[in-house]
């Protein structure tokens, strides 16, 4: 019988799906506002705004559950980075993924009970969770509500132009994790596996 481990709690499933849906919908209605004129374009623009401000708001406060559960649960110590031994474990990670993967050999950092993410993704993951959305939701907030952002010039940028390219800027590496993250979630001996995990909260080791 394969081992299993029950990795993804109710509250991290939950907050899962409703991040992927907002943020999926965000990048179409993002890409839409960013290339259409506000006459055309595949979603009419004051629709594309209203759906943008509205999945905006409620990845506000999907994030706000993902912080406080991080805070609040044992969720929180797969986001922990132990830098004295990161650089090497980054390699080793990084090297399989480069090479022996396509050979057919193990992971050096097999899923368990105590720990969800290989190296990488723990980096990847820690970095887009606190740094990279973070920017998002903030700078959206700011343009959403312009009149909270001061006045001034940023390298002979206004603040409001300066704050437009952070979120875009943000927008498109969380986009970019987002892909790579669905194209991680395919690898394995079985390929559903992992998709499977985040319905039903159980890990099955290969």
């Amino acid at each position: 019988m394969k081992e299993k481990f029950y990795l993804f709690p109710i509250f991290i499933r939950i907050w899962h799906f409703i991040n992927a849906i907002a943020i999926l919908i965000l990048i179409v209605s993002g890409l839409s506002l960013q290339y259409s004129e506000p006459g055309r374009g595949l979603i009419p623009f004051q629709t594309s705004i209203k759906i943008h401000n509205v999945c905006g708001i409620i990845l506000v406060l999907n994030y706000l559950i993902f912080f406080i559960g991080n805070l609040t649960t044992p969720n929180g110590k797969h986001y922990k980075l132990f830098w004295k031994s990161f650089r090497n474990e980054l390699i080793a990670q990084a090297k399989y993924y480069l090479g022996s993967m396509f050979q057919s050999a193990t992971t050096p950092f097999p899923i368990n009970s105590e720990r969800k993410f290989n190296p990488l993704q723990k980096f990847a993951y820690t970095a887009t969770m606190y740094i990279f959305v973070p920017f998002v939701l903030i700078t959206g907030l700011g343009l959403m509500f312009p009149e909270i952002i001061v006045v001034t010039k940023i390298f002979n940028y206004s603040s409001i132009l300066f704050t437009d390219i952070i979120h875009i800027i943000s927008g498109f590496v969380v986009s970019m994790f987002l892909l790579v993250h669905i194209y991680l979630c395919t690898l394995g001996i079985k390929k559903h596996n992992t998709f499977k995990s985040i319905i039903n909260g159980w890990h099955y080791a290969d």
